[in-house]
């Protein structure tokens, strides 16, 4: 999972050795590099310090939540009566954790925080809520399957998938066959048409964003999938469905009698 980290270097070191191989960093220098990240990378949670520029703020951090407010975001400062003043202004913003540097960041707790938020992650929510579909699979093809929907951008075709869970295609085509599931093909386009719905409900991506980070080469193929999968453009899904009801929508069409029976 990739960490958006805004934070000097000091903090950045901590942080790296609390990620270990679960989380990878990307470092923001600015608040200009942070806003660039999350848009361009697959960021799936931050770290920040409203130290970052130098004095103590928290309009930058408020406008993340703002523009990305389903971004879990936890905060890595100096405690100070400047930052004090900062937390006050950021206490209805929804933000859980905050660590002070030379005081409770040991690596322990630090990846403690990282754990914590990531359960609030997109990916982890879409992983419980298809958890239905993918249990009956065996391990293998359930471990590879909950990684696309960590990484859609990462693992985009069957073959690659397969790989993945050291199957052929053939046996793992044969699996969602027996459990009258569409082709694992349809699965992959679907986890990624989830993923942007759920990224568009952010106001601060656009539609080439989105399709950006989920490593579509044409954003048109987003558009198509978004109608074949939702019925829906990508602004009218953006507008018209929630979470909930895009993800009815998917499992409704991916696997019509086991989504009713998980919905009863």
């Amino acid at each position: 999972m990739l960490v958006l980290a805004a934070v000097p270097e000091v903090q950045l070191h901590k942080l790296r050795r609390a990620a270990g191989l679960r989380f990878a960093l990307a470092h923001a220098r600015s608040w200009d590099d942070a806003l660039t990240t999350i848009r361009t990378r697959p960021v799936e949670l931050a770290v920040v310090d409203p130290l970052l520029a130098g004095g103590a703020s928290a309009t930058e951090i408020s406008r993340l939540r703002v523009l990305f407010p389903s971004l879990p975001l936890a905060l890595y400062t100096t405690l100070s009566p400047a930052i004090a003043a900062v937390l006050l202004a950021l206490g209805q913003s929804g933000i859980h954790h905050v660590v002070f540097a030379r005081y409770d960041d040991h690596p322990a707790r630090l990846r403690e925080v990282l754990v914590a938020e990531e359960g609030r992650s997109t990916s982890h929510r879409l992983r419980e809520q298809l958890a239905w579909m993918l249990a009956p699979l065996p391990s293998e093809l359930r471990w590879a399957l909950e990684e696309v929907l960590r990484s859609p951008a990462e693992l985009q075709t069957v073959q690659q998938v397969a790989a993945r869970a050291r199957v052929d295609r053939r046996t793992f085509e044969r699996w969602f066959l027996r459990l009258g599931l569409r082709s694992p093909r349809h699965f992959l386009a679907a986890a990624r048409v989830l993923h942007a719905h759920r990224l568009l409900q952010d106001p601060g991506f656009t539609v080439d964003d989105v399709a950006q980070r989920l490593g579509y080469a044409q954003t048109k193929t987003l558009q198509l999938h978004a109608r074949a999968y939702l019925g829906l453009t990508l602004g009218e899904m953006r507008d018209a469905l929630d979470a909930a009801e895009a993800l009815q929508r998917v499992a409704h069409g991916f696997a019509p009698q086991r989504a009713r029976a998980s919905a009863s």
